[in-house]
């Protein structure tokens, strides 16, 4: 019996398996443009083309902003001038040099700024058909990377361990009061809490697992309880070859993982499923960058259903790209091909 998107894809998140394997489009604002106008679709039409099972909902920011400096594109909520395209790099760091108690005494954003008015109505617009995303994406991490600079951050850790552990708590406890914000006005048309901090490189963790779990790990897991809290899953986006951290995130409760880069070291797909597969949901895995943008829909084609044969038994898998964004120069018949072959190759 066909499912609903929804009913499909909590099916996978209990590790029952569904009709088929829900799919997952992620897509930069430039490629999804690009693909409406050579398909000729709207924005709904173009998620129906697809198969996309899942729908995301926003709270807005409408609070005081920091005044942009001259030379910067835009100012972020907490105060880090960033230029360039898209997010672009921050210009400078602006708590590089503060002292334990500047930290505290910085001009933290209010979590009253956020309008949850609107959530629920766009949930509504779906009328409880597909798996719906909400909450803030709660980048902490990012951010305590612009506020101090990494290099600076990751030293500090070892000299200073209480002004990051201050800064990262000032972060965390902004963005547990975002969420609370939000799922107390609408947890209740919310399905999954989808969070994102990238902590992998191409070539491993971006910090190893004894400063992964002592300073990260407590503020993800305060993230995890909250939406648990609310009767929700909790799903995170993370970049790279991450997979030292992966059982760490496990303990902590985390429900899914997004959004699975087989080019890294440590991420191959065979291993994941083995290791992780029972205990966590998969997300992703077909290589965006040498697979989507470099292939053909030919090769697209045998590369997606090799992911499925991997990751599809015993459920517990969404299938789409490598990366939480499918970027403008990838070819709409490559994404096409992805997600036809999904539908015909991927049914349970």
């Amino acid at each position: 019996m066909e499912m609903t998107s929804r009913e499909r894809v909590m099916a996978t998140f209990a590790h029952e398996k569904a009709d088929r394997v829900p799919m997952w489009c992620g897509a930069s604002e430039e490629f999804w443009a690009k693909a409406k106008r050579e398909l000729g679709l709207d924005d709904e039409a173009l998620r129906l083309r697809l198969g996309d099972d899942f729908r995301r909902v926003f709270a807005t920011y409408a609070g005081p902003m920091p005044t942009v400096p001259e030379g910067a594109t835009y100012c972020t909520v907490f105060g880090i001038p960033r230029h360039g395209l898209g997010y672009g790099q921050p210009l400078y760091h602006p708590l590089a040099q503060a002292s334990l108690s500047q930290i505290h005494d910085y001009a933290w954003p209010d979590p009253a700024g956020t309008d949850v008015s609107q959530v629920n109505a766009s949930a509504a617009t779906w009328g409880g058909q597909y798996a719906i995303l909400g909450g803030d994406w709660s980048p902490f991490w990012h951010d305590a990377i612009d506020l101090l600079g990494m290099e600076n951050m990751f030293l500090k850790m070892y000299t200073e361990p209480e002004l990051v552990d201050a800064l990262l708590g000032h972060l965390a406890d902004y963005y547990a009061a975002v969420n609370q914000r939000i799922f107390d006005a609408a947890a209740h048309s919310i399905n999954i809490f989808f969070i994102g901090n990238d902590l992998g490189s191409m070539t491993g963790p971006l910090l190893g697992l004894d400063l992964f779990d002592r300073f990260l790990l407590p503020h993800i897991k305060r993230l995890i309880d909250l939406g648990h809290a609310y009767g929700l899953k909790v799903q995170m986006h993370c970049c790279g070859g991450f997979a030292p951290l992966i059982p760490s995130l496990i303990e902590a409760g985390l429900d899914g993982l997004h959004a699975l880069q087989p080019c890294c070291r440590g991420m191959e797909l065979t291993r994941l499923k083995q290791e992780f597969g029972g205990r966590i949901v998969l997300n992703g895995a077909i290589d965006s960058q040498h697979v989507l943008i470099d292939g053909t829909p030919t090769t697209v084609r045998a590369k997606t259903r090799e992911v499925l044969e991997i990751m599809m038994p015993g459920g517990g898998y969404v299938a789409g790209a490598s990366h939480d964004t499918i970027l403008e120069h990838t070819p709409v018949d490559n994404v096409l091909a992805m997600f036809d072959t999904v539908r015909e190759c991927g049914v349970y």
